[in-house]
C-alpha cells in the first residue's frame, strides 16, 4: 500500500463536471479516478486493487469497458465506504449543486475523504452545517477547499482566508458577485453614453446568451449573490446564520414571483416582464440624476456584522461602476491596505473558469495529502 497514494471520487458530468474532467485528464500526477457518479450510473475501478481507473479524457467509453464496474447511483454512505476502503488517501469533488449531498459532507469528512467542490450550498446553509463540515474535516484530518464556491476561478475565498490567517482585520468588503446581474447592468445602465433598451430587453437578451439560469428569476431574486455574501461572512468572522438573515433586495416583481418554475411559467415571467420595465427605467433615471450608475451589489460590514445585498449607486469613475461584460469584482477593506483596497476583478462564472478553480483546489489537496 502506497500511503502517499490519492483516489479521487468525482460526482456530477454536467457542464463545470465535464469541464473539471477534461483539466483533469492534462493534469501532471493526477490522482487515480476511481469513482465517476452521474444521476443516472455510478463508474467504479474494481476493488481491492481500485484499478484500473476511470480514464477523465475518455470516460464515456469506459463506461462500455468490462473492466469497470457499473451500477445505479450510490448513496453518500455507499460512497463513502467504497473511497474509505481505497489503499490511500482519498478526495471527493462534488460538481453538482446539490443539497442533499453537500449536507453529508461531515459524513466523507470525518471518514478522513478530503471534498474539493464548487457547491454553495454546504457552506451557504444554516451555521450549524458549516460548522460541522469544519469540525469533522478536523477530525478525520481531511481537507476542505471550495474557492469556486465565490467567483469561480478568481482567488476570492483564497485571498481572504491569507488575510484573516496573517492577522489582518478586515473591515468591509464589498463587490458584483454575479456574472448575470454585471452583464444586465452594465448593458442597461452603461457609464459611458446611454443606453435605450429596456430592462425586460436586456433580460431577454442574457437569457438568449446563456448568461441567466434556464429561469431568469434564479438569478434575479439574489439569493446567489446572498449565498456568496454568507460564505464570506463567515471566513471573516461574522456568524451569519443562512443568507435569508440579512436584507436581500430581489429584481422580481411582486406579482409575477408566484409564477410556477415551469416551461410555461416562465414563458408567462418573460411576456409578462415588459409591464414592468418603468420601474427599473425610474430606479436608473434616479441614479443619472445624481450623476450616478445603479448596479447590484454585496457589502459586508464586518464590524458592526452587518451583510446587505441589492442596488447601489455608484459614481461613474468607481471600479464597481466600469466594470465590464459579465467581470465580477471583489474589494477587501483591511487595516493593512488603508483606504485602497484590496481588489479580485474577472470572470466570475462560466464552466471553464469554474473548473479551474476546482482543478486548481485539487492539485493543492493531493500535493498537501500526498506529504501525510
Amino acid at each position: 500500500m502506497a500511503a502517499n497514494k490519492v483516489y479521487l471520487g468525482v460526482i456530477g458530468v454536467g457542464g463545470v463536471g465535464t469541464a473539471f474532467l477534461s483539466q483533469l485528464a492534462r493534469l501532471p500526477n493526477a490522482p487515480a479516478l476511481v469513482l465517476l457518479a452521474r444521476s443516472t450510473q455510478t463508474l467504479t475501478a474494481p476493488a481491492p486493487a481500485y484499478a484500473p481507473a476511470i480514464p477523465p479524457s475518455d470516460w464515456a467509453c469506459a463506461a462500455a469497458s468490462p473492466s469497470i464496474n457499473k451500477s445505479g447511483p450510490m448513496t453518500p454512505q455507499e460512497i463513502v465506504s467504497y473511497l474509505s476502503a481505497a489503499p490511500g488517501r482519498s478526495v471527493l469533488v462534488d460538481n453538482t449543486s446539490d443539497p442533499a449531498l453537500a449536507s453529508s459532507y461531515p459524513l466523507f469528512l470525518r471518514a478522513g475523504i478530503s471534498i474539493v467542490t464548487p457547491n454553495k450550498k454546504g457552506f451557504s446553509s444554516d451555521l450549524s452545517l458549516w460548522k460541522d463540515i469544519f469540525s469533522a474535516a478536523a477530525a478525520g484530518s481531511a481537507l476542505v477547499y471550495h474557492e469556486s464556491t465565490v467567483g469561480a476561478g478568481l482567488p476570492v475565498i483564497s485571498t481572504l482566508r491569507d488575510l484573516v490567517a496573517t492577522g489582518d482585520e478586515v473591515t468591509r468588503i464589498e463587490g458584483v458577485f454575479s456574472g448575470t446581474l454585471s452583464f444586465l447592468f452594465n448593458t442597461f445602465a452603461p457609464v459611458s453614453g446611454s443606453s435605450d433598451a429596456q430592462w425586460s430587453q436586456v433580460v431577454a437578451q442574457a437569457k438568449q446568451l446563456g448568461y441567466t439560469e434556464p429561469d431568469p428569476r434564479d438569478d434575479l431574486n439574489g439569493m446567489d449573490v446572498a449565498r456568496k455574501l454568507t460564505i464570506l461572512a463567515r471566513i471573516a468572522g461574522v456568524d451569519v446564520q443562512s443568507p435569508t438573515s440579512f436584507p436581500v433586495e430581489s429584481l422580481i416583481p411582486a406579482e409575477l414571483a408566484s409564477l410556477p418554475s415551469t416551461a410555461e411559467g416562465i414563458e408567462q415571467f418573460m411576456a409578462r416582464l415588459p409591464e414592468f420595465d418603468g420601474q427599473m427605467s425610474a430606479i436608473k433615471a434616479d441614479a443619472e440624476k445624481n450623476g450616478k450608475v445603479v448596479r447590484y451589489v454585496g457589502s459586508i460590514d464586518v464590524g458592526k456584522k452587518e451583510v446587505k445585498v441589492g442596488l447601489q449607486q455608484f459614481d461613474k469613475d468607481s471600479a464597481i461602476a466600469g466594470l465590464k461584460g459579465s467581470d465580477n469584482i471583489i474589494s477587501f477593506y483591511t487595516k493593512r491596505y488603508g483606504a485602497n483596497p484590496l481588489i479580485v476583478q474577472g470572470a466570475g462564472a462560466g464552466g471553464d473558469v469554474t473548473a479551474m478553480g476546482v482543478s486548481a483546489d485539487l492539485i493543492k489537496v493531493v500535493e498537501r495529502l500526498s506529504k501525510i
